[in-house]
């Protein structure tokens, strides 16, 4: 145990955000730098349960409790080692991860949970700073290939662990640069694209090959991958984003996030020559879909100039305790405030888009929104209750429905579930041999340090599959895995 009294005498303490009419200025990180002795006494607050629920609610099963208490006695490089050891990118976890092993912290039943998220990022943060983390090739080639198709956690985890195998391992991405939705999907504010390209930086060394700006299936066919390499792992992530067919979808102005995140971060990076093509400055948008990528375009809006923001959110606005139905240790859904939503704009809760409105020149102009309720398992619009409100953009956030239905899936032949994504075994297998499938393009829509769980187990399972058996850790047990059907 860290501190013996550490849950009893110290309060729960978060760096601080950076004031709000600074950081909309610029692109940068939000967070301001926190004394280390004042994260040791953090780390102190954790109680090294004897059954530490902090694990269960990890999906990579992070050993919290040992590296709090090496962060509080100061062993930082034994700290870094223990966080290493169950996660490939703690840098990426600590600044995008909803922290669900915070609400499955026993401290949290009756007080504060301990700032979990904060250590895990400062404990990369000082080993990076120290320069601790370097690569770690493999001591001998196996002379099996293995290509990854997809940049993003999934993919980049499940490349680091096989190349740690001695495998040869090339990434694919067809975007310009390496990162997937690390790069392209989450704003520089909330991490800052230097944090991607230093472990880039070390996967290279470690032997890891990049071909960037390749659409596989179009410049290279799923026969000829299949040809080339001993084992495909897909990590393509799900990338079929939900629409709304109301009427008026078809006037200028209605987006994808996808399609307008991309440009921001562009602009943030200051990689355009010019304004962005898809551009809030001056304009009143509004957001449909109350999650984090709704979050994203509001704080990207923020910081183009918008005239005004608006997210809106169909189910009712969440309690700030947590719900009967939802008991420690399981994450609930309560009423969160990100650094984008301190920044401007309004929150509304309860309503639904009815039809988009144009001016006549096929612009769009506003939105008409009707308040609704929960009944019998669907939502039901409250008669009387329609509005308007203006609309000069609109950006569509509410989710996604499997990977694309790319030209590579149909070269491959691969099986889909019924929900649209790749079918696959307990061993990450899918219906075709030497093909895996990793992240959410098997699993669906979900968090990133799922992601990077589950592209660790596909590693250990190619791996298994190549070698006849693996060392790689599983941070995923085949029990808990979705089974083909």
């Amino acid at each position: 145990m860290a501190d013996p009294k550490g849950f009893l005498t110290t309060p729960r303490e978060v760096p601080k955000r950076r004031p709000v009419d600074v950081r909309i200025k610029d692109w940068r990180e939000v967070y301001e730098p926190q004394d280390f002795t004042d994260l040791q006494k953090q780390a102190g607050r954790c109680m090294d349960c004897g059954i530490p629920f902090c694990h269960n609610g990890c999906p990579l099963g992070n050993l919290i409790p040992e590296w709090n208490d090496l962060i509080w006695r100061g062993e930082k490089a034994e700290a870094i080692d223990r966080l290493h050891a169950t996660n490939n990118f703690p840098e990426f976890t600590g600044r995008l991860c909803p922290a669900p092993c915070e609400t499955a912290c026993v401290v949290g039943i009756n007080a504060d949970a301990v700032t979990i998220k904060q250590i895990e990022l400062r404990t990369i943060e000082e080993a990076f700073d120290m320069g601790t983390v370097k690569p770690l090739p493999s001591e001998r080639l196996t002379g099996k290939t293995v290509a990854v198709i997809g940049s993003g956690p999934a993919g980049l985890a499940a490349a680091q662990q096989l190349t740690r195998a001695g495998h040869t391992v090339a990434v694919y991405e067809r975007a310009n640069r390496i990162g997937g939705l690390l790069r392209y999907g989450i704003p520089e504010f909330k991490m800052e694209k230097s944090i991607v390209d230093r472990r880039l930086a070390q996967m290279e060394a470690e032997g890891t090959r990049f071909r960037s700006g390749v659409n596989v299936g179009v410049d290279i066919t799923g026969e000829q991958l299949r040809s080339k390499y001993d084992a495909v792992v897909l990590a393509v992530g799900s990338t079929n984003w939900r629409d709304l067919n109301a009427p008026g979808r078809e006037l200028k102005g209605i987006y994808q996030a996808m399609e307008y995140l991309p440009w921001g971060n562009k602009q943030g990076l200051g990689e355009l020559d010019s304004t962005p093509p898809i551009n809030a400055a001056g304009k009143h948008v509004v957001i449909l879909g109350g999650g984090d990528t709704g979050a994203d375009c509001l704080g990207t809006a923020i910081r183009q100039g918008a005239a005004s923001v608006t997210q809106l959110e169909i189910m009712p606005r969440p309690t700030q305790e947590r719900p009967s139905s939802q008991p420690w240790p399981t994450y609930p859904m309560i009423y969160r405030v990100s650094s984008a939503h301190e920044e401007a704009g309004e929150r509304l809760y309860a309503v639904s888009t009815e039809k988009f409105l144009g001016d006549g020149d096929g612009n769009l102009r506003a939105l008409q929104l009707v308040e609704t309720e929960f009944v019998n398992g669907k939502f039901e619009k409250i008669e009387g209750s329609e509005r308007e409100i203006p609309a000069d953009l609109v950006f569509l956030a509410m989710g996604f429905l499997g990977p694309e239905k790319s030209e590579l899936l149909i070269q491959l032949e691969v099986d889909l579930d019924e929900r649209g994504n790749i079918k696959r075994n307990g061993d990450f297998a899918t219906s075709v041999e030497g093909v895996f499938v990793a992240g959410d393009a098997g699993r669906g829509q979900s968090l990133i340090v799922w992601a990077i769980a589950e592209g660790r187990s596909c590693a250990a399972a190619v791996d298994s599959y190549l070698e006849g058996a693996t060392q790689l850790p599983s941070p995923i047990e085949p029990t808990t895995r979705p089974l083909m059907v």
